[in-house]
This record gives C-alpha cells, structure tokens and sequence, in this order.
C-alpha cells in the first residue's frame, strides 16, 4: 500500500471490514479492504485503508465498530 494511505480498522472477519468500509464511505472517505487471509486455512487479518488525509475522520467514525 502506498504511503499515503493508512490502515484505521483491522480483523479477523471480512464481513466486519466490508461494514466498516461502507460506514466510511457513507460519510464520504474513499475506503479500500485489503485481505490477507491465507485462501486454505482462512487464518489472517482483513485490513481497511483511507487515505492519510482522512484518517483522523475515519477512526472517529469507527470508534463504536472497534469497541472503543
């Protein structure tokens, strides 16, 4: 991933990252998911990025997904 996008959500479960992404994007941040779950054991993390320009917005926004 480039440098200027930063990494706001992370888990073990796609659907959680997929929810997050559309939160985000609801309220207007462009958001990618990137998976690295291993495809045969399905063990890995579901990351989502922003942009670095956004990341403060996007871990406000996410704050009640992660539990915080």
């Amino acid at each position: 991933m480039d440098e200027n996008w930063k990494e706001v959500f992370s888990t073990a479960q796609t659907w959680q990252a997929e929810m997050a992404k559309q939160v985000l994007e609801e309220n207007g941040i462009a958001a990618v998911v990137i998976n690295r779950k291993d495809s045969s054991y399905l063990f890995g993390e579901v990351s989502v990025y922003v942009e670095k320009s956004n990341e403060e917005k996007a871990n406000e926004l996410l704050k009640e997904l992660k539990g915080e």
